[in-house]
């Protein structure tokens, strides 16, 4: 058993779970095992496209581990502003996230350019990570950038699950929901996933540009009144006349085309549990695949950390209480947002600054929200400086105030861009 650390010591092993679950879906250390060989692609040509936060990473461990000809590799990638990595063959474009810009537009236009003159004999390697689906945005006919920020806009703020923001995603773009894959008939296409959402869904990953979508309008249609979203008028017709419908499965175009998942949530988890078994803590991973309002979550995780602590169950303590997923966040405040900062601050409140309590709550990618903040940690002592600093946990609860409330205390948890995404992480440290 580990001797009871200070709050110090946990912070700094609870920031060694978080890097740890970052470094395991690092694009160098995934992508190689899964590039084609000289030989397979023949007399082709390896063509790499993509998108995602993760995407430039990624190209730049195609070009490093690529053994065939680099006169035979070019491509074209979008990232989000700042996640750019130098390459040589591939292109890499930068794009606004989450809310899609211009430049991501200019940039899903070329592709499809390029994949519209591709032969039977050529491979394509698309390589798609979360944010994808804002950094491609591709409107169908008749619907405008505009149509589609405004939309964006709603959906995030609605609490929606990223499922069924992926479901309306699909039915308003000229690429996702199996367009791009169609595009690149009759070439062969391999896509490489760096998985970002619950239950690893190919089609919910960058609402999946190179997968069959069984989804309607309808679908998208219902999510939209479930949630009250007001629909630009282009758009509300695209969806109404069913115009917006997706590539189905059993579509010849994508018979050529395959998946591959190379990172996901549960292979991070797996990592950060190593760490701390290492450290002399056990381990429980209670799902990688969490959703939900992100204060609720926060509340049901301090229920399960305090009955560790208190109860000895469902696990004696010491350990730690790990988990992945998607929460959501239904903005009704003025704050400055985060759904790992606000699941964060509301397990604070739950626990009550218990006295073996500590916690690290942030996203894989760096960015929580619409801030360059990862996410922050917690212990004993948050709510007491909180108080000392005149700062009110349960008023920047109610503000959506996450990122503001850790950061007046320096519990920010700042990485810059990782380069990669799988979601979520969290990690309960329960003392002995």
């Amino acid at each position: 058993m580990p001797s009871t650390p200070t709050v110090a010591q946990a912070t700094v092993l609870l920031r060694r779970l978080f890097d740890a679950a970052v470094a395991s879906a690092q694009p160098a250390l995934c992508v190689p095992a899964h590039l084609p060989t000289p030989e397979a692609l023949g007399r082709g040509r390896l063509v790499v496209i993509g998108a995602g936060k993760a995407s430039a990473a990624m190209a730049q461990a195609v070009e490093r581990h690529w053994a065939g000809d680099p006169q035979r590799l070019s491509g074209l990638v979008v990232t989000r502003y700042g996640h750019a990595v130098p390459c040589r063959r591939i292109e890499i474009v930068e794009a606004a996230h989450p809310v899609p810009d211009e430049a991501g537009l200019r940039a899903a236009r070329r592709i499809m350019a390029r994949v519209r003159e591709l032969r039977e004999e050529d491979v394509v390697l698309c390589l798609i990570s979360g944010g994808g689906s804002a950094l491609l945005p591709l409107p169908l006919d008749g619907i405008t950038l505009a149509d589609k920020q405004a939309v964006s806009r709603a959906l995030l703020a609605s609490g929606a699950s990223i499922g069924e923001m992926n479901v309306v995603r699909r039915h308003l773009s000229a690429i996702k929901g199996g367009r791009l894959a169609a595009a690149c008939h009759p070439a062969r296409v391999i896509t490489l996933l760096l998985s970002d959402v619950p239950g690893d869904r190919p089609m919910d990953i960058a609402s999946g540009p190179t997968v069959a979508d069984p989804t309607t309008c309808a679908d998208a249609l219902a999510i939209v009144q479930r949630y009250g979203i007001e629909l630009p008028a282009p758009v509300r017709e695209v969806l109404e006349s069913g115009r917006g419908e997706s590539v189905k499965p059993g579509d010849a175009r994508l018979a050529r085309a395959e998946v591959r998942m190379v990172a996901t949530p549960q292979m991070a988890l797996e990592a950060a549990a190593r760490v701390a078994r290492a450290a002399g803590y056990a381990a429980h991973i209670l799902g990688d695949a969490i959703e939900g309002e992100a204060r609720d979550v926060g509340k049901v995780l301090a229920g399960m950390a305090l009955q560790v602590a208190e109860r000895g169950q469902p696990f004696a303590a010491p350990c730690v209480l790990l988990s992945g997923g998607e929460t959501t966040v239904t903005v009704r405040g003025q704050g400055r947002g985060g759904r790992n900062v606000e699941c964060l601050l509301s397990l604070a409140i739950a626990t009550g600054g218990h006295p073996r309590i500590h916690a690290l709550m942030g996203d894989t990618d760096g960015v929580d929200g619409l801030e360059d903040i990862a996410g922050a940690v917690m212990g004993p002592d948050t709510l007491a400086r909180a108080w000392a600093l005149g700062r009110r946990p349960l008023d920047a609860l109610a503000n959506n105030d996450g990122h503001g409330f850790f950061q007046a205390l320096g519990d920010s948890v700042v990485t810059g861009p990782t380069l990669t995404n799988v979601n979520d992480f969290r990690a309960i440290l329960i003392e002995g």
